[in-house]
C-alpha cells in the first residue's frame, strides 16, 4: 500500500506543478523566476548568495534568473547597505505587481485542482499534510 500512495501522492504534486507551470508560462514567468522573485518579495534587499542559498541553486544560475527578471523590469541590483564591495536585490513596482500575480495564480490553479474535494476532505489533507511537512 505505501508504495502506491506515495506514487500517488508524487503523482498529485507532479500535476500541480505541471498545472502552475503552465498558468505561470501565460505571463511570461518562469517556475525558477517565480520562486525567486517570491522570495526577493520576501528578503528584500536580499544578496544573490543569500538568493542562491534559499533557492538552493548554484550562485551562477541565481545570477541567470536574476538577470532575467531584470530585463523583465521586475528587479533591480543595488548596493549592499553593509558592504559596499557586494550586490542586493530588490523588487520594483512592477515586480510586486508581477508577484501579486502569481500569488492569484497559484490561488486559482490550486483552489481548481483541489475542487473535486468536500469541505471536509480538504481539511484532512491540509492536517495530513501538515503532519508530513513538519520537522
Amino acid at each position: 500500500m505505501g508504495d502506491r500512495t506515495g506514487d500517488r501522492l508524487m503523482g498529485a504534486a507532479r500535476r500541480l506543478r505541471r498545472l502552475l507551470f503552465e498558468a505561470m508560462a501565460e505571463i511570461g514567468v518562469t517556475p525558477a523566476q517565480g520562486r525567486a522573485l517570491r522570495l526577493v518579495t520576501e528578503l528584500e534587499p536580499v544578496r544573490l548568495t543569500a538568493l542562491a542559498d534559499h533557492l538552493h541553486i548554484a550562485p551562477r544560475s541565481t545570477t541567470e534568473v536574476v538577470d532575467a527578471l531584470e530585463t523583465a523590469g521586475l528587479v533591480v541590483r543595488v548596493p549592499d547597505p553593509h558592504d559596499r564591495r557586494a550586490t542586493c536585490v530588490e523588487v520594483t513596482p512592477a515586480g510586486r505587481v508581477r508577484a501579486a500575480e502569481l500569488d492569484e495564480i497559484r490561488d486559482a490553479v490550486t483552489e481548481d485542482f483541489l475542487t473535486p474535494l468536500s469541505p471536509s476532505q480538504r481539511q484532512a489533507l491540509d492536517g495530513l499534510l501538515t503532519m508530513l511537512v513538519e520537522d
